[in-house]
């Protein structure tokens, strides 16, 4: 006789803040005559629906994880980013980011957890998370983060950015009107609590010693390289930063005029977005060899910290630099000391701190490229936008299909497929979503 035995496993975890998301998998948008891309886009989709998680019980509160293994939970920055390069191809996911992550918006003072009044957090753990650094081949020392951390200087920017963008593709007025006090109170950390010092631009710094040194979305304690490779000392005000602010300062001001008629409060944004461009140009701009660029941030003292890196890029379509400044920015990407072949390096192969496989000093992370792509397209630079999409395609290729986190910088000419990161997350949100900016630049 046969006997057929069946099994099945449950495992539930009553701690966890996060569940598997019930909404429907995402479906990847279909490429005519393209396979290669649209193995990427199958490939990254299915990575996509694999990192979707909600609030349990919570509907319209779908977000993606940052990533596997290591940072399998919500992210402010990382699940912003992901979320605004899913639109205009689905909402779910925008929508679902910026509830949950309004619904953990700070609301008090505490330098531990470096939560701010109207701060969108950085991430979100069960249990207190204790770094080696030096075992993760980054740096020395130790970080010790409680489970609810904010020590993030963009991701408010990014929440307000995320809010406007999908506005503008179409989220129902009855969620941008729920989300509107969150709003007002994001808008408020950018003009109070993240300029600490009222010089306009928001600055970071660790204030307990334990928490993160860098705030950016370059957040190891070594990536803030001035030419020569010295490191930056805080409070560091990042270039990239700046250029967010200025756009959450006037998406601010839109959505204010929009659905609350609220002239004065949009009147006043605007006139800080002014200032803080006015500002920007004053400082952050410098000439080496190959002409202007932005630096990568002012320290501590505010001197200008002339490490040439992929931060500029994040300016593009933000509205704080010129035309001509943003061609500028373009050209100088394009060069071969940052332009790798398989896309832009976090740092230009000329400075004293440069090395391909360095976490964010001259590896090649794909988010950040195509966070430039989409800064192309939206100031009219397509030629460009198609010349690193078909690199960051090509790169794929050499990962089957699976785009990771970050890879070598080490040049097209001379290694194919880009030499891996060893503790690169795959999958990972923000690499996986990058496959639709792809998409759009060679659409």
């Amino acid at each position: 006789g046969r006997l057929v035995l069946t099994w099945r496993l449950e495992a539930t975890d009553t701690g966890a803040g996060f569940e598997a998301s019930p909404d429907e998998p995402l479906v990847a948008p279909a490429v005519e005559g393209d396979r290669a891309l649209q193995a990427l886009l199958d490939k990254s989709f299915a990575d996509i629906n694999a990192l979707r998680m909600a609030v349990p019980g919570r509907e319209r509160s779908t977000f993606l994880a940052a990533g596997a293994p290591w940072y399998l939970t919500l992210f402010g920055r990382d699940s912003l980013i992901s979320a605004m390069n899913l639109l205009p191809h689905d909402l779910t996911v925008p929508v679902g980011t910026l509830r949950v992550l309004a619904g953990l918006q700070g609301t008090k003072s505490d330098p531990d957890s470096a939560e701010q009044p109207g701060k969108i957090l950085h991430e979100v753990r069960q249990e207190p998370l204790e770094l080696d650094l030096a075992h993760m081949g980054q740096t020395d020392g130790h970080i010790s983060l409680p489970p609810l951390y904010y020590g993030t200087i963009d991701a408010t920017c990014l929440w307000v950015m995320l809010l406007d963008r999908a506005e503008l593709a179409g989220l129902d007025e009855t969620s941008v009107r729920g989300l509107l006090p969150a709003l007002r109170a994001a808008l408020g950390w950018i003009t109070d609590s993240g300029d600490a010092d009222g010089d306009g631009f928001l600055e970071y710094i660790d204030e307990t010693g334990h928490g993160l040194a860098n705030q950016g979305w370059k957040d190891s304690g070594d990536s803030v390289r001035f030419a020569d490779g010295t490191q930056a000392v805080g409070p560091v005000a990042l270039c990239e930063v700046q250029g967010y602010a200025h756009a959450a300062l006037l998406a601010g001001a839109r959505l204010l005029e929009k659905y609350e008629d609220d002239a004065e409060a949009s009147t006043a944004l605007r006139d800080r977005a002014a200032l803080v461009a006015e500002r920007f140009r004053a400082q952050f701009w410098a000439t080496d060899e190959l002409g202007s660029y932005p630096v990568l941030a002012l320290d501590g003292e505010k001197k200008q910290v002339d490490g040439v890196a992929s931060n500029m890029g994040h300016l593009l379509g933000t509205g704080i630099c010129s035309a001509a400044e943003e061609t500028v920015i373009v050209e100088r990407l394009m060069d071969p000391s940052m332009r790798s072949g398989y896309g832009i390096r976090t740092l230009s192969t000329d400075n004293g701190g440069y090395w391909p496989l360095g976490y964010h000093v001259g590896s090649v992370w794909t988010h950040d490229t195509a966070f430039i792509i989409d800064g192309m397209l939206r100031t009219g630079h397509t030629d460009e936008a198609a010349v690193l999409a078909h690199e960051i395609l090509h790169a794929a290729q050499g990962f089957a299909n699976r785009l990771p986190e970050l890879y070598s910088g080490v040049s097209s000419d001379e290694i194919f497929p880009p030499a891996p990161y060893p503790a690169a997350c795959r999958p990972q949100a923000w690499a996986a979503t990058s496959a639709m900016v792809v998409a759009r630049a060679l659409a």
